[in-house]
């Protein structure tokens, strides 16, 4: 049974997904109707929740399709909804966009494209420039999910390799009106990153994309190492005019989870302390800096006193060295138990807020004071696990994964240290 402190972690990233449920952020950012067509495209995680919501809330004619990642669908009687692989993208994904290059040609300045934007979005948007196969797409993408690239690293390569990314999705509606709704799911909340940034203008060049594939020692498909040092099909600069009818709303973004349950923390009497929305680092790295923070508290009462919870939101990265199972928040995770040594009344979860920590079927763990000493009776080696990227493992030897499945929405990372 979980204790009284693991239950309240668990209330408190429930109500940061629920602050960035769609069928709550997006109504009050839908546009005019036009007088011409409605066209609904998007792609992410939460695209199929968008498109659901988008529909219950628009009595006025409209057609289009979304793509969301396996297992994220939702039913939908005007707008289908499409499934494709992430974080890797597949076949499915690139059939995908190709039928939302379809239906945004040949658009009027009476039509308005709605696009639904999530995190996600960048992978299943599988349509490469021309002389880039797929599989040189999934070379690039696994290379880069196991480098400890930033997101903002990996979208301006991923850009750079698209016929829709960097702007070049709303490029192809001109002169219709487009109308972006964003779910940020980057550090700082940038609407040029969220999903490589279809319809946002991108000062990023080929050869910065070229420079984060070398500084990471990404193998390159000679089609990909080609493309970049040719300059060609460059994305969307900012001024260009195709983009002058375009507008890009967020509708939910980490701050606003990590405030709800701020807010849900202050009415149990725990004193909250936000650290950011926008933390990146090496995800044990930040686990170790938390634990530090939450041991000072344990200690001298600063930067708050007990009973307080820190929060923090952002995407941490991996670099992965060994062959396990995990997720930058297991890892994350590991790290910080590894630090607090089972420091006394100090509690702490983090979790993908999509329910889906990197490529596993958990949404991240919990850790108790308990934790290592749990372990230890199980032969659980947490140094060892954390070598090999295996903290998945340790937290399912343990029961303590999060389940919850998938959310339908992301912003990000959830992490929270209860110190009672």
């Amino acid at each position: 049974m979980r204790c009284a402190e693991s239950l309240l972690l668990r209330e408190l990233f429930d109500a940061a997904v629920a602050a960035a449920d769609p069928a709550r952020s997006l109504i009050t950012a839908l546009p005019e109707p036009p007088p011409g067509r409605t066209i609904v495209v998007g792609a992410g995680k939460a695209s199929a929740a968008m498109a659901a919501a988008l529909e219950q809330h628009w009595p006025h004619p409209l057609e289009g399709v979304v793509v969301t990642r396996y297992g994220h669908s939702v039913p939908t009687s005007r707008i289908e909804v499409l499934e494709a692989a992430h974080p890797v993208p597949d076949a499915a994904g690139q059939a995908a966009a190709s039928r939302i290059a379809a239906l945004t040609a040949d658009l009027t300045a009476d039509d308005l494209v709605i696009c639904l934007i999530s995190g996600g979005g960048s992978a299943l948007l599988a349509l490469p420039v021309e002389g880039i196969s797929l599989e040189d797409l999934q070379v690039v993408g696994r290379g880069l999910l196991t480098s400890g690239a930033t997101i903002s690293d990996m979208n301006c390569v991923r850009k750079h390799l698209s016929r829709l990314q960097g702007g070049k999705l709303a490029a192809r509606c001109a002169p219709a009106r487009v109308v972006a709704l964003l779910i940020s799911d980057v550090p700082g909340d940038d609407p040029a990153i969220i999903a490589s940034g279809p319809t946002v203008a991108d000062p990023t060049m080929a050869s910065d994309a070229l420079a984060i594939l070398e500084r990471y020692a990404i193998e390159l498909p000679l089609a990909v190492r080609r493309h970049l040092e040719q300059g060609a099909d460059e994305t969307i600069k900012p001024g260009d005019p195709r983009l002058a009818r375009v507008e890009n709303r967020l509708i939910a973004s980490p701050q606003v989870s990590l405030e709800a349950a701020a807010e849900l923390a202050q009415r149990r009497g725990i004193a909250p302390l936000i650290l950011g929305d926008s933390l990146e680092g090496e995800a044990r790295d930040v686990g170790y800096v938390h634990a530090a923070i939450a041991r000072q508290v344990v200690m001298h009462g600063q930067p708050l006193r007990p009973p307080c919870v820190i929060l923090s939101g952002g995407e941490t990265t991996v670099t992965v060295r060994g062959k396990g199972r995990g997720g930058r928040n297991v890892e994350f995770l590991l790290g910080a138990v590894l630090a607090l040594e089972g420091l006394a009344g100090v509690y702490a979860l983090a979790c993908d807020t999509d329910g889906i920590d990197g490529t596993q079927d958990n949404a991240g763990a919990i850790a108790t004071p308990d934790t290592l000493a749990r372990a230890r009776m199980l032969n659980l080696d947490a140094r060892d696990h954390l070598a090999r990227n295996d903290a998945y493992t340790f937290f399912a030897g343990l029961d303590d994964l999060v389940m919850t499945g998938p959310t339908r929405t992301n912003v990000n990372d959830f992490r929270a240290l209860l110190i009672v």
